[in-house]
C-alpha cells in the first residue's frame, strides 16, 4: 500500500466484490448442492438464488459477498493465486449466511434483503436447521481442502467461538439497564461488536493468507485488520439501524430502537450528559419506544451527538484497519483493492 495511485488504476469496491463473487460462485453452488434437498432449498433462498418454490431468481439479492472477497484478497495480498483461497471463501460465506438465519430468529426480524426472512418463509425450526446445515458444510468443506488445512479449520473455529460469544453478549445487553451500575460500557460494547462482526471479517482475510502459505505474523496482521474493519462496519450498521432507508437496508425503520438494542449511537449519546441525553435516558427507561416515540428517540440521539460519535468510531477503526495493512508486506495490487474495499464499506453513511 505504498505511494499514491492514480484513480484510473484502481477498481471500484463494487468491481472488486463482483470479481470475487464470480470466482467463488461455482464452488459455493457446489457446496449448497451437497446439502439435503430441503436445507439446500432454504440455503438457496437465503442466498437470494431462488424463491420458496425453488424457482431461480436471477434478480435476487445475494448480498455483497464481503467475506468471500476478503478471503480471496487475503491470498492475493500474500502473493498466492486467489484460487487457493476459494475453499476459505466458501466457508466464511456459508458461516455468514448461517449467522444471518439464526440472527433473524433471535431478533424476530421478519425481513432480510427486502423479502421474508427464512424463518418467516419456512418456519422457525426449519430456519434453525438450515443454519446448522450451512455451518456443518462450512467446516466440512474447509476440512476437506487438500494440503495442510488444520490451521485453516482452527482459525475458522476460533472465529466461530468469538462470533457466538459476541452474539450472546448482544442478546444479554438488551436486558441490561441504560444507566447505573449495570449499564453497558463502551469497552463491553466494542468487545461484543468485535466478536459478533469483526471475528468473521478478520477470519476471512486471515484464511486467505493461511491457505496462501503466509507466515503467522502476516496472518495475524490481516486478522487484526479485518477485526478493525468489522468494528467500523458494525458502527455503520448501527447508524443504518436507526436512520437507514428501509429500501436500502431491507429492514423496517428504527428496528434497533424498537428492540431496545444497545447500539453505539445510543450509548454514545447517553454518555454526553447534555439536556438531550437526559431526556433520551428518561424516554428509554420508560418502555421500548412506540413508532412515534422512536422518532423522538432518534432525534435526541442525533442532538446528543450519538450519530456523529459513531461516524467517528467508524473512521477510527477504518484507519486502524488500514494501518495494519500498511505495516504488513503485501502485494501492491491486492493491497490497493483492500484499501478501496475498506473505504467503500465504511462510506455507506460517511
Amino acid at each position: 500500500m505504498q505511494g499514491a495511485v492514480e484513480d484510473v488504476d484502481v477498481p471500484s469496491a463494487s468491481d472488486v466484490l463482483r470479481r470475487c463473487r464470480e470466482l467463488v460462485r461455482p464452488a459455493l453452488v457446489d457446496a449448497v448442492g451437497r446439502l439435503h434437498p430441503w436445507t439446500g432449498e432454504m440455503a438457496a433462498y437465503a442466498l437470494g438464488w431462488s424463491d420458496t418454490a425453488g424457482t431461480p431468481e436471477p434478480g435476487g439479492s445475494e448480498g455483497k459477498g464481503v467475506r468471500q472477497a476478503l478471503a480471496l484478497l487475503g491470498a492475493e495480498a500474500v502473493g498466492a493465486d486467489a484460487a487457493c483461497a476459494v475453499p476459505g471463501a466458501v466457508a466464511v460465506e456459508l458461516v455468514h449466511t448461517f449467522s444471518l438465519l439464526h440472527d433473524d430468529v433471535m431478533d424476530a426480524d421478519a425481513l432480510r434483503r427486502r423479502r421474508p426472512a427464512v424463518w418467516k418463509a419456512y418456519g422457525t425450526g426449519p430456519a434453525v436447521l438450515a443454519g446448522d446445515a450451512l455451518l456443518a458444510r462450512a467446516v466440512t468443506g474447509l476440512a476437506e481442502t487438500p494440503g495442510d488445512h488444520a490451521a485453516a479449520v482452527r482459525r475458522l473455529c476460533d472465529a466461530l467461538n468469538d462470533l457466538v460469544a459476541g452474539q450472546a453478549e448482544d442478546l444479554r445487553f438488551e436486558h441490561r439497564p441504560w444507566d447505573g451500575p449495570g449499564a453497558v460500557g463502551p469497552e463491553e460494547y466494542r468487545s461484543m461488536a468485535e466478536g459478533k462482526t469483526g471475528a468473521l471479517l478478520g477470519c476471512a482475510l486471515a484464511l486467505g493468507a493461511v491457505l496462501g502459505g503466509a507466515p503467522e505474523p502476516t496472518v495475524a496482521a490481516l486478522d487484526r485488520a479485518g477485526r478493525h474493519l468489522g468494528l467500523a462496519f458494525q458502527a455503520v450498521d448501527d447508524i443504518l439501524g436507526i436512520w437507514g432507508d428501509p429500501a436500502t437496508t431491507g429492514k423496517p425503520v428504527h428496528a434497533d430502537l424498537h428492540r431496545g438494542k444497545k447500539t453505539h449511537p445510543v450509548l454514545a449519546a447517553l454518555a454526553g450528559g447534555s439536556r438531550a441525553a437526559r431526556e433520551l435516558g428518561t424516554l428509554l427507561a420508560s418502555a421500548r419506544p412506540t413508532d412515534a416515540a422512536a422518532e423522538r428517540v432518534a432525534s435526541l440521539v442525533e442532538e446528543a451527538g450519538g450519530r456523529a460519535a459513531t461516524r467517528g468510531e467508524a473512521r477510527r477503526h477504518l484507519d486502524a484497519a488500514r494501518d495494519a495493512l500498511r505495516a504488513t508486506p503485501l502485494t501492491r495490487t491486492a493491497a490497493r483493492e483492500l484499501d478501496v474495499l475498506f473505504a467503500g464499506l465504511a462510506d455507506r453513511v460517511m
